[in-house]
Order: structure tokens, then C-alpha cells, then sequence
């Protein structure tokens, strides 16, 4: 197969090609610095609690927990994701802080997911758990990734997992011996193969979806913060999920814009 990208390029897709997920310094600071502030300023509307300015936004972020009781989460939650994905800088800076990886690893004419999703897990709780799972088992589209965005640092048990590709691979061979598993018995057996994800505010993660991930109870002293949102290239095969009712059109170019509204002249007359 011929390839143009320049060699720094390469490199880039053959190290996303061989992993399938990357951990990468943001591409844009002041975009994501943007986000959190969103993010507080949701905070503060929706749950009546006041950031302190004396306090930093990592240990507000960090601290929530003590702030609200646990019957109360969900329904924040909610309200949060509500209030970011009605502003629609806040999606335009979501993209903005991938955006040289999404072009590399993906393609400049893309598809965003039109809503962000927002986790919120505080310590000890087990009603925020997504077991281990591959989106394109449940009808995505394997030319998904997803960008997923901590606002604090996340480690350990605050953060997520994936199941690298080379141990993935030996499941795959073997499926069947899988299938009939419920998630936490599938998650019992692949335990020890796991990658946790150690990442900071100020770095992104991108990874194929197709790839087993979630995460656990967070059994540290501190609430984790993250976002997660999928974008693929336009032209490329669609799941369960579509294009005008979970994906929007978000680079489209002028030959594309074009090519779609061209009619061939009528020659009938």
C-alpha cells in the first residue's frame, strides 16, 4: 500500500496502529482549560456549590465527594451533562484538544458524537461502575475512537482499564470460551492482563473501542473526573449509531459539501 504521511506521521499511526490507544499531552492547553472551568461553572449552577477561589480547581474537582451525598450524584451528573452539551464551544473545544491526533489517526473530515459524556466516581462507589465491555460488540462501529479526557489526575483504581491488543488477540481465538461469561467473570479471568491507566489533567487518551475497557470501584481518597466522546470519519461505515442521530458532521470539506449535492443534468428533455 502507498503512503504519503511524512515520516513523524508514520510513526504516529504506527504507534496508535500497534496499540490501539495512546496517552497524549493535549494538543491545545487553553482548550481544555476551558472545559473544566465549563465544568465547575456547571458545578456551581446545578449542585448550589461555590468553588472557593482559594482553593485550587484540581482539589475542588478532587474534593467533590464531600460536598454532596451519594443519592444526590446521578442526579447532578445529569444536570452537568445537560448544561455542557448545550454550549456548543464546549464540543468545538472538546475537539480542539485532539485535534492533531484525530487528523493523524482518523481523518480531517470527521464525525463527532453529539453528546459528551461526563463520569463523575467518587470514592467507594459502586453505583458508577461500567464492567468490561467492547462497544463494537454491542453494534458500534469499529472505525470509532474515543477521546477520553480526565480533569484531575487519574491512577489506579480512579482511573480506567483496557485490555492491550496483544492479549486481546489470544480472546478473540478463543471466544467462545468467553461469551457465556457475565462481565464480572469475563473481568475475573483477563484481570491480571489489564493495562490501568495512569494519566494527567493536561494529557488525552484515544483508543479503539473495539478494545475491552471500564473500570472499578475507585478505592482512592479522591473523585475522579472524566469525559469521554467518540469521533470517527465521516465516510466510514456507521453502526448501530448514525450519522444525524449519535453522530454529527463536524469537518466536512468543500469537494465533499459539493460531491454530495451534485445531480447529474437531466437529459430526458
Amino acid at each position: 500500500m502507498i503512503d504519503f504521511k511524512e515520516s513523524d506521521e508514520k510513526k504516529f499511526s504506527e504507534d496508535f496502529k500497534k496499540k490501539k490507544y495512546l496517552i497524549l499531552n493535549t494538543d491545545n492547553l487553553i482548550s481544555l482549560n476551558y472545559l473544566r472551568d465549563r465544568i465547575i461553572l456547571s458545578i456551581e449552577r446545578a449542585c448550589s456549590l461555590d468553588h472557593k477561589r482559594s482553593d485550587s480547581k484540581e482539589d475542588f474537582l478532587n474534593n467533590f465527594h464531600k460536598k454532596i451525598k451519594k443519592s444526590q450524584l446521578n442526579n447532578f451528573r445529569l444536570k452537568i451533562i445537560q448544561l455542557i452539551n448545550k454550549d456548543q464551544n464546549f464540543k468545538k473545544n472538546y475537539f480542539l484538544t485532539a485535534k492533531k491526533a484525530l487528523y493523524t489517526i482518523v481523518g480531517n473530515e470527521l464525525s463527532m458524537q453529539t453528546r459528551i459524556n461526563l463520569s463523575i466516581q467518587t470514592p467507594k462507589d459502586s453505583s458508577s461502575l461500567l464492567p468490561v465491555h467492547s462497544d463494537v460488540w454491542s453494534g458500534d462501529s469499529p472505525f470509532e475512537v474515543v477521546v477520553w479526557i480526565p480533569l484531575v489526575d487519574c491512577y489506579n483504581s480512579k482511573a480506567m482499564y483496557i485490555l492491550p491488543p496483544t492479549e486481546y488477540k489470544k480472546i478473540e481465538k478463543n471466544f467462545s470460551k468467553y461469551s457465556g461469561n457475565s462481565s464480572y467473570d469475563f473481568f475475573n479471568k483477563i484481570k491480571k492482563k489489564l493495562k490501568w491507566i495512569k494519566i494527567n489533567y493536561g494529557q488525552i487518551l484515544i483508543f479503539n473501542q473495539a478494545l475491552p475497557h471500564g473500570n472499578v470501584v475507585n478505592e482512592e481518597k479522591e473523585t475522579r473526573w472524566s469525559m469521554n466522546c467518540r469521533f470517527k470519519s465521516i465516510f466510514s461505515p456507521y453502526g448501530d449509531k448514525k450519522i444525524g442521530e449519535f453522530f454529527e458532521p463536524i469537518t466536512l470539506r468543500p469537494a465533499s459539501k459539493i460531491g454530495m449535492n451534485y445531480k447529474l443534468p437531466n437529459i430526458d428533455n
